[in-house]
This record gives structure tokens, C-alpha cells and sequence, in this order.
């Protein structure tokens, strides 16, 4: 559901982020809503605990409606920290003319993880829109 966002009022760079871990093995997790007016200009995974799946281990980031328009397959197997790998060709990034959401998918394949901690984040800058 649409919340329009959230929006300092101040000419600054905001973000969403997202905690998640092995357990959140292939959903769709709502980051946040960008407002109308916001472009997404950088994003990515900081690993704190790498996951151990047997085969696969990464994470797509971007909006509902294309849930890997910003980063496709962002490795998670070693700690640290993976920037958005899509940015300088998505045309996902807005500026957008509705609310829109914001997702990340972390996608682990082979034998079951049993660890695996991460936090994915957009960065986004948005009109101020100060006088209305």
C-alpha cells in the first residue's frame, strides 16, 4: 500500500534499508516506498555474516515491479560490503511518477543455509517540495 514515502522536506539523500537472513530464503521484502518525484541514485548489501548455502547465495534489489532493476545476483557468501551492480544501466531509478516500492530477494540455492546476515539499501534523492 502506497504511504508516499518518506520525505525530509530537506535537500538531502535518503534511504531505505532492509535487515534480512538465510530464513528469508526467496521472498520479496519490502524495502519502503519511494515518494512521487524520487530517483534512486546508488544502493547494495552490507554482509555482516556471510551466508553458506550450498550452491547459491545472492540477492536481487529494485522495485516491485522489477525486483532486480537495481542489482542482480549481489554476491553473499563473504562478509562486506556489494554495491548495487545495475545502477549505471537501469532504467528503473525514476524519477518516479507514482509512490513506488522498494524491494530486495535474497535467493539461495543448493544445500539449506544455516547462516547468513545482511542488510540491503537504496539511496535516493527527492524533490523537497517545501511549499506545498
Amino acid at each position: 500500500m502506497p504511504t508516499g514515502g518518506t520525505n525530509l522536506r530537506l535537500p538531502v539523500v535518503h534511504t531505505l534499508k532492509r535487515d534480512f537472513t538465510f530464513a528469508d530464503n526467496n521472498l520479496t521484502l519490502e524495502m519502503g516506498w519511494a515518494p512521487v518525484g524520487a530517483t534512486v541514485i546508488r544502493g547494495g548489501v552490507v554482509v555482516s555474516t556471510a551466508f553458506n548455502a550450498g550452491t547459491g547465495n545472492v540477492l536481487d534489489i529494485g522495485t516491485a515491479a522489477d525486483p532486480d532493476g537495481f542489482a542482480t545476483d549481489l554476491a553473499l557468501g563473504t562478509i562486506g560490503v556489494v554495491a548495487a551492480d545495475e545502477m549505471g544501466t537501469t532504467n528503473d531509478q525514476g524519477p518516479f511518477t507514482a509512490d513506488t516500492q522498494i524491494v530486495c530477494v535474497p535467493q539461495l540455492s543448493g544445500t539449506a543455509a544455516t547462516a547468513g546476515v545482511g542488510r540491503a539499501w537504496v539511496e535516493l534523492i527527492i524533490e523537497p517540495d517545501l511549499h506545498t
